[in-house]
């Protein structure tokens, strides 16, 4: 989060990340002769039928008839604020085979690419072409790889470019099987409300439909799910289905399990069904104005401090105090603010410490810099008689070692140390413990793509590093709240890029979440979905606040989506998550500087 309005700092983040890539990426001259078994394989690549099989970042694609390469029509794409307008296909390949790609481009800084193939990932570009200048690279496939996805794209900041004649050479893939019925379908962890499932994957499988008394509930891409917004103390029967392109494989053989009594249920059972959460400058000015605890409005479910820092980024020790008069002269005293903060615990609110924020970097590279965070952060939680701890470590708090690749075993210290003193924190204040987490879409939904510094390095090393902290903490957490603003086009289940500022970017990232998702595209890493009522979508309240503002209109498109499966774009969710927890925003600040819009809108949708 930002004490003042930020540049959109996480389009430096992925611009920067993908600089590297192209670096990594090998480059080839020329490309050999096709063999007599090639193939064209890349779909419409003249254009000559618009865009069909054609997917463009942010509606960035055009087909236009000047100027053209060959035939009548050419793609003009045309990139946008955090958008380099990408377009790209996904092609059936065949394992362990050569390709050759092209395409005939204009235009400044113009890249041709093909990602998913299993090796080495490929891009090619030009830093100028006036007029048609061909791009050629090459790739083989993996062992296992039967599809790649091809793509275009431009710069940020640059105008317009043309492609045409794209073409990708090679053995056609093989037909697609259907696949076999998921096996040992088994019942884990059982509240008053939900159900765990994990099940055997089945070869050549995409996904999985989950069925709750033969109706189908849920679409995951990995092999566990959590069935929600189920009764207390009633069995249920569940089955489980696989899916790719060719279809849907018989259901598998049926397990039952009965829900726990309705006082039980977990973390999520703290908040109420349908929770506001707010960010609260408490230790800082900034141009929304000092808001006092006791003026903030009963909307607020969880009112978090902002912020707790530390005095040296690798120190562990964390502080807090209250904005000084100088800086806000409303400030209330010390003594009125701890009041404050128990008349909202006794009205049922959760008030909790934020540590990090953009300035606070956090990096717990030492045991004794973790034990020092337990020990400042408790002391802090005890002053001021606290629920708890957000997480809203930014910047370079959280990066891999080189070689850390799987999220479900971290060895990298900073993200050890972490999870270790969470756990402690944890254990000391008990099951009434408030956890929340506040991460970038830099750090979390990235990791669908990319991991830490990849197999073979020279990626950013901070791609998807929550992953694995929120993974050992998901018994633990009470709320995770992606920050779905300041950051640029991130892919999601579709393989399509989404763009911030409108309901379709807030239902791709908020679904992947609940969903799970292959990390780094390795399926036998999958991460696996969070139950719904431990998920918020994190907004900025205005305009003021960040990039990435949505509008009222367009936040509750994406609720209807998400909860009702109504409203929905041209992203297919993967189940209907009417257990959705609800709404974080940076800030209560800014929302009082904009006439409360944020929190109005969502009291009057959820009542």
């Amino acid at each position: 989060m930002e004490r003042t309005r930020p540049p959109a700092r996480l389009t430096g983040l992925v611009a920067a990340f993908s600089a590297a890539l192209l670096a990594a990426g090998g480059l080839a001259a020329s490309a050999p002769t096709a063999a007599a078994a090639d193939a064209e394989l890349a779909g419409n690549g003249t254009f000559e039928a618009g865009l069909s099989g054609w997917n463009c970042s942010g509606g960035s694609g055009a087909v236009v008839s000047t100027p053209v390469h060959g035939g009548t029509s050419a793609l003009k794409a045309t990139p946008a604020g955090s958008d380099n307008a990408q377009c790209s296909q996904s092609v059936k390949v065949k394992p362990g085979s050569t390709y050759t790609l092209s395409a005939w481009v204009q235009g400044s800084y113009v890249y041709l690419g093909a990602s998913g193939t299993g090796t080495t990932d490929v891009s090619t570009w030009t830093q100028s072409a006036p007029g048609w200048q061909k791009l050629t690279t090459t790739f083989t496939t993996g062992p296992s790889t039967t599809s790649v996805s091809i793509y275009t794209h431009g710069w940020y900041g640059t105008p317009a470019y043309y492609a045409d004649d794209i073409s990708l050479i090679g053995p056609g893939g093989d037909p697609v099987v259907l696949p076999s019925a998921p096996t040992a379908l088994k019942a884990g962890t059982v509240t008053s409300s939900s159900v765990a499932l994990s099940w055997t994957g089945s070869s050549g499988a995409t996904g999985y439909n989950v069925y709750q008394g033969g109706t189908k509930v849920q679409s995951v891409t990995g092999t566990s799910a959590t069935v929600t917004g189920l009764s207390a103390s009633t069995a249920y029967s569940f089955q489980v289905s696989a899916v790719n392109e060719a279809g849907e494989s018989a259901k598998s053989a049926a397990v039952a399990a009965t829900t726990g009594k309705g006082s039980e249920g977990g973390t999520g059972t703290q908040l109420p069904a349908h929770a506001l959460v707010g960010y609260l400058h408490a230790s800082f000015a900034n141009g929304s104005g000092y808001t006092r605890m006791a003026d903030v409005p009963d909307s607020w479910d969880v009112i978090d401090l902002a912020f707790g820092e530390p005095t040296s980024v690798t120190s562990g020790d964390i502080r807090f105090k209250l904005c000084p008069v100088t800086e806000c002269p409303n400030v209330e005293s010390e003594a009125e603010f701890k009041a404050a903060i128990k008349a909202k615990q006794a009205a049922g609110k959760k008030v909790l410490i934020s540590i990090g924020g953009q300035n606070g970097q956090v990096q717990l590279a030492t045991t004794a810099a973790r034990d020092t965070f337990v020990s400042s952060v408790s002391k802090i939680i005890d002053e001021y008689g606290l629920d708890g701890l957000d997480i809203d470590f930014e910047g370079h708090s959280l990066s891999l070692n080189t070689g850390d690749t799987d999220f479900r075993n971290p060895t990298t210290p900073v993200i050890v140390n972490l999870i270790s003193a969470v756990k402690t924190l944890k254990a000391k204040y008990g099951e009434k413990f408030v956890l929340t987490m506040a991460p970038e879409t830099f750090f979390v939904q990235l990791g669908y793509q990319y991991y830490g510094s990849g197999p073979w390095g020279g990626q950013d090393p901070r791609a998807g590093a929550y992953l694995p902290v929120i993974h050992a903490l998901r018994d633990d957490l009470t709320l995770l709240h992606v920050q779905d603003y300041n950051s640029g086009s991130i892919m999601g289940l579709d393989n399509q890029y989404h763009s911030m500022g409108g309901a379709d970017f807030h239902i791709a990232m908020t679904d992947m979440l609940m969903a799970g998702f292959p990390v780094a595209g390795d399926q036998t890493k999958v991460f696996p979905g969070l139950r719904p009522d431990q998920i918020a979508i994190g907004l900025p309240a205005s305009t003021q606040a960040g990039n990435g503002h949505t509008s009222p209109a367009e936040v509750t498109k994406a609720l209807n989506c998400l909860t009702k499966k109504t409203d929905c774009g041209s992203y297919a969710t993967h189940g209907t998550w009417s257990g959705l927890r609800g709404l974080m925003t940076w800030s209560v600040n800014w929302d009082r500087f904009n006439n409360w819009e944020f929190s109005k809108n969502f009291d009057a949708y959820f009542g």
